[in-house]
C-alpha cells in the first residue's frame, strides 16, 4: 500500500510525487525511505487527485493544526493537482495548508505561479539553504543549473504577495552560524519569515 498521507508532529503530510528537480547533497532520501513513522514513502505511481482526497478523508483534521504538502518529492511538480486538493481541503475544514518547497516552481512550470495559491495555501515553506548562486547550485544540484538559485528567490518573493505566511529555511546541519545570519538578511530583503529548521536524521 502507498503512503499518501502520515502524521508528523502535529500536522498531517501528504505525499503526492517523487519527482524533484534537485538532488541536494543532504536529502533525506540518500538513505531513508520514511520519515517520522510514514512507512515508505517511494511511491509504486502517482496517486490521483481522488486518491489523495480519499486518504486525507481518513484523517480527523479537527485533531491536527495544519496540512503539510511534504512527501518525497517536490509538491510543486504537480502544482495543479496540489491546488485541486487544496480546495478540497478548504471546502470541509478551515485547517490550514503549507507547502514545503524548493522554491523552482517557475522553472518547473515554465510560467510564474505563486499567484494560483491566492486563498487556498496559507504557508509557503522555502528551503534556501545557501547565501549565493555558487554554493545553491553545489548543495541543491538543481537540473536548471545555476538560474535556479534567482529564481527561487523571486518566487518566494512572488509569494508574499498572495500567500499569508511565507518563511524561508535552512537546515542546521549545513549551514554555519555566520552562513544563518546572512540567510537571515536574505529572507528578510524578499519579505519571508527566517527559520533554522533541524535535520531530520
Amino acid at each position: 500500500m502507498m503512503t499518501i498521507t502520515y502524521a508528523g508532529r502535529n500536522g498531517i503530510y501528504v505525499n503526492i510525487t517523487n519527482r524533484c528537480p534537485c538532488a541536494c547533497t543532504f536529502c533525506l532520501r540518500h538513505h531513508d525511505d520514511h520519515v517520522f513513522n510514514s512507512g515508505s514513502l517511494w511511491l509504486e505511481r502517482e496517486p490521483t487527485v481522488k486518491e489523495i482526497c480519499d486518504s486525507i478523508d481518513t484523517w480527523d483534521l479537527a485533531k491536527y493544526e495544519e496540512i503539510v504538502f511534504c512527501g518525497y518529492g517536490e509538491p510543486t511538480e504537480r502544482l495543479e493537482d496540489l491546488l485541486k486538493v487544496a480546495e478540497y481541503i478548504k471546502s470541509k475544514s478551515s485547517i490550514p495548508i503549507r507547502i514545503n518547497t524548493n522554491g523552482l516552481a517557475d522553472l518547473i512550470a515554465g510560467e510564474k505561479v505563486a499567484h494560483k495559491l491566492e486563498g487556498l495555501i496559507d504557508t509557503v515553506s522555502v528551503s534556501l539553504n545557501a547565501t549565493n548562486k555558487e554554493d545553491y547550485l553545489k548543495l541543491v544540484r538543481p537540473k536548471f543549473g545555476i538560474d535556479s538559485y534567482n529564481a527561487m528567490l523571486s518566487f518566494t518573493h512572488d509569494c508574499t504577495k498572495y500567500v499569508p505566511n511565507v518563511i524561508m529555511t535552512v537546515v542546521d546541519k549545513v549551514t554555519t552560524k555566520e552562513e544563518q545570519e546572512k540567510s537571515r538578511e536574505i529572507c528578510e530583503s524578499v519579505g519571508a519569515t527566517f527559520r533554522v529548521r533541524p535535520y531530520e536524521s
